[in-house]
């Protein structure tokens, strides 16, 4: 990373405008999160949030929705489906661009076919806001009534309320998308990735602090160095376990989102006329991780599914389906301290599942993502080949082995990454919400965009090169594509000096 060349394009004036709207687009964000759906009384709704978010029991789903939204569905907000259907969207376009052939055909038209298959995610975005806000709704009051002991939410909304709340959440998630856009048109960062970054450091300290606070000794005082602290040993060295954790668990995600295996790659030299082409050697990059976090957030959404049914179930007349109802909720609920120690082997039921989850979904993107065949095609049509590997048939097979490979060892990386929370909770015994999922956006995005601001810096910087070398006068030529600075000589008078 040149730090330098940053750190003098923030004097180009263009950049400036640029870094100015990505910071007031963000600014925006946040005071929309902190606007409330119109639902009866404001009092009372933060009460029964205040008591479902604040419980050690709350669905792990819920906290991770949170956290990536950024508090909103919290505050329920006007921004609490946020971002999630454009990125339902987005996904669901990449599948469908692999299973129709117009599709595929439209993908590969290059910039021409990518803007409408934008056009049509944006399309479709919208009734996938409207299902995930009823959805967020009914999620939120079966929740709140099952743990906020308050009641349901919407037990007396009426029709037009509903229209209102589901309007007002559809609208939200359009817009946020729409802001999304501009960030990225800036030119300095997914607008995307950014906004969902906001969101998780937004909810850093209140984290922090909750952690901090459970273990800080009520009773107990801890004397250091002559200095009485409001903790006891034991808390300290929880804070310090914490924090040593902390470093060590970002230091392992950056190790995983950068690690790649570069596969070299030959181009046969060509002869045209009088030009020759090829003759090059190149590297194809195959990430550890190329699927991300979408595993994670493919996999607690299925695991909701179980505890939701058997809340519905809970509620039957039948004995038989309550009974069933009731074994769903326990074995799908978010395992804590308590229930590893008084349910034994239902307790490992809810993160084993949530493991072979990530595992399963972690091969499914990645094969969707990573077209072996497709690289094995584009590669014969350039005439290029991997080192020692025949093109064709052989490369799709090779690449397909490597992929599986490294797949393999990332799926069960990002399996355990998204097992830290509740590993984490045994010991702490408070409900953490960001763990390994999180430091993993934050790490990627950051990486991602500082990567992207380094771009933008030498394009804006470039025109320096081209300016007189002050060793040079004004009017003298210099070698500006090499930046070369030659010391400039003094000129010598070489008539020779006649004498008779």
């Amino acid at each position: 990373m040149n730090w330098k060349i940053i750190w003098q394009s923030l004097k180009n004036r263009d950049m400036q405008k640029r870094i100015l709207a990505v910071l007031g687009i963000i600014v925006i964000f946040r005071i929309l999160i902190n606007i409330p759906v119109p639902l009866g009384s404001s009092q009372n709704l933060h009460q029964v949030l205040n008591n479902l978010f604040n419980s050690k029991n709350t669905p792990q789903l819920l906290s991770i929705f949170n956290v990536l939204s950024g508090g909103a569905l919290a505050n329920f907000s006007i921004m609490l489906a946020g971002l999630g259907p454009y990125i339902n969207a987005s996904i669901i376009m990449q599948l469908l661009t692999k299973a129709i052939p117009q599709l595929e055909a439209l993908h590969n038209e290059g910039e021409f076919g990518q803007k409408k298959i934008n056009q049509y995610t944006r399309i479709l975005t919208f009734p996938l806001a409207i299902v995930q806000s009823i959805g967020s709704i009914f999620l939120i009051s079966q929740a709140a009534q099952s743990i906020g002991g308050s009641g349901s939410l919407t037990a007396h909304a009426s029709l037009l309320q509903w229209v209102i709340m589901v309007g007002a959440l559809t609208g939200g998630s359009m817009l946020l998308m729409w802001l999304g856009e501009i960030v990225t048109e800036q030119g300095i960062g997914n607008g995307i990735s950014l906004i969902i970054t906001v969101g998780i450091v937004s909810r850093l300290p209140s984290n922090i602090y909750d952690i901090v606070n459970s273990q800080l000794g009520k009773h107990d005082r801890w004397k250091f160095f002559g200095h009485t602290w409001p903790m006891d040993t034991r808390a300290f060295l929880y804070l310090l376990g914490i924090v040593g954790g902390t470093i060590i668990l970002t230091w392992v995600v950056v190790k995983l989102n950068e690690a790649s295996r570069n596969l070299t790659i030959n181009y046969a030299k060509r002869v045209q006329g009088n030009r020759t082409y090829g003759g090059v050697t190149t590297t194809l990059p195959v990430k550890l991780i190329t699927a991300g976090v979408i595993p994670i957030i493919f996999a607690v959404a299925f695991l909701s599914v179980p505890s939701f049914v058997g809340q519905l179930l809970s509620g039957s007349h039948s004995q038989s389906l309550a009974h069933i109802g009731q074994d769903l909720v326990a074995w799908f609920q978010t395992p804590s301290a308590t229930t590893f120690a008084t349910e034994h082997w239902k307790a490992y039921i809810y993160p084993v599942v949530y493991f072979v989850l990530v595992f399963v979904f972690t091969f499914f993107y990645t094969s969707i993502t990573f077209n072996s065949k497709e690289i094995a095609e584009n590669l014969q049509k350039q005439g290029g080949f991997l080192e020692g590997v025949r093109s064709g048939k052989r490369t799709e097979v090779y690449l397909s082995k490597i992929v599986n490979r490294l797949t393999l060892f990332g799926a069960a990386s990002l399996g355990l990454l998204a097992l830290i929370p509740i590993i984490a909770q045994i010991f702490i015994n408070q409900n953490i919400a960001i763990g390994g999922t999180s430091i993993l956006i934050l790490v990627s995005v950051a990486l991602q965009t500082l990567r992207a601001v380094e771009s933008r810096a030498l394009m804006v910087t470039y025109d320096q090169y081209s300016q007189p070398d002050f060793f040079y006068d004004a009017e003298t030529p210099l070698d500006a594509a090499t930046g070369a600075r030659r010391l400039k000589l003094p000129k010598f008078n070489s008539k020779k000096s006649s004498k008779s």
